[in-house]
């Protein structure tokens, strides 16, 4: 693993830029494998896994959702945290466009725009996750307080 060509990524540069300590893991990418299909491919719980979920409220206001890989997010416990109306998943393309990264390799991390990032709070109880390194086929492994220090997300308990 010592010569492991890790992309240049956007988010790769946002943590070397942010100093963070992570260790890349390049795996065989899955389409539509999702989290189930990474952990399997790095012998990692999939609860460990983080998606990264751009979701937008009722007025098109998009956003970050940090979820365990396992878990699906309660949008209506999301809308009423948020005290929105509603939120619904964004489609890809807009997803891809507000992150610019493409879907299925959309990370958190150096987002083409700024976006609010909301984490579901019993990920800061993991010792370490894996979360999208900004590349199909690429996670990040990294802590959870490097996460809370550089994105600085807003808490919210919405798994299900």
């Amino acid at each position: 693993m010592s010569k492991l060509k890790v992309p240049a990524t956007t988010a790769i540069r946002f943590l070397k830029q942010h100093k963070v300590k992570f260790v890349p893991h390049l795996y065989p990418y899955e389409e539509k494998g999702g989290t189930k299909a990474s952990a399997k491919a790095l012998n990692v719980a999939e609860f460990s896994v983080i998606k990264t979920l751009i979701m937008e409220d009722d007025q098109q206001q998009a956003f970050i959702v940090l979820m365990h890989g396992s878990c699906e997010v309660s949008l209506k416990h999301l809308a009423r945290q948020l005290k929105v109306k509603q939120v619904s998943p964004c489609n890809p393309d807009k997803a891809d466009r507000l992150s610019g990264y493409q879907t299925g390799g959309i990370s958190p991390f150096g987002t083409r725009q700024p976006l609010p990032v909301y984490m579901e709070a019993s990920i800061e109880q993991l010792e370490k996750i894996w979360i999208n390194g900004g590349k199909r086929g690429l996670l990040v492994e990294i802590s959870p307080a490097e996460l809370i220090r550089t994105l600085q997300p807003v808490k919210v308990s919405v798994a299900i």
